[in-house]
């Protein structure tokens, strides 16, 4: 498995061997959400970076899930429509939202990485 890439908005992305890209959110933004109850998966089109592209809704709230970077959604996880619960049980496997082929595959390395992202989690911890 390659190695995860993060967004400040708590998404997760994780670069396939055929370069599309997987997304989900964090365990951080799971738990922050509480139980997952419904899962809106995004259509297959293009999408901009930081379009809303699905939802998660919790006993807590609705969140949106957004795009990262520019791209084309491929592929979304059909066994959310029935047990959305896997984004709190496996936030970083087996509960993955879509996959999309980047505009530009560069871009992935730039966003935040594992140190980083557990930086951002502290300081938005401490404010």
């Amino acid at each position: 498995m390659s190695e995860l890439r993060f967004t400040e908005d708590h998404e997760w992305l994780r670069t396939e061997a055929d370069g599309t890209v997987t997304v989900g959110i964090t365990a951080f933004a799971q738990n922050a959400l509480g139980d997952v109850v419904f899962v809106q998966l995004p259509e297959l089109q293009s999408y901009d970076k930081g379009a809303e592209a699905a939802t998660v809704e919790s006993v807590k709230a609705a969140s949106g899930v957004y795009m990262p970077l520019d791209g084309e959604v491929l592929e979304v996880n059909p066994a959310l429509d029935s047990n959305p619960e896997l984004v709190n049980e496996d936030p970083l496997g087996e509960g993955w939202f879509f996959r999309f082929q980047p505009a530009d595959a560069s871009a992935v390395a730039k966003l935040l990485d594992q140190d980083a992202y557990d930086r951002l989690i502290k300081a938005n911890a401490e404010a």
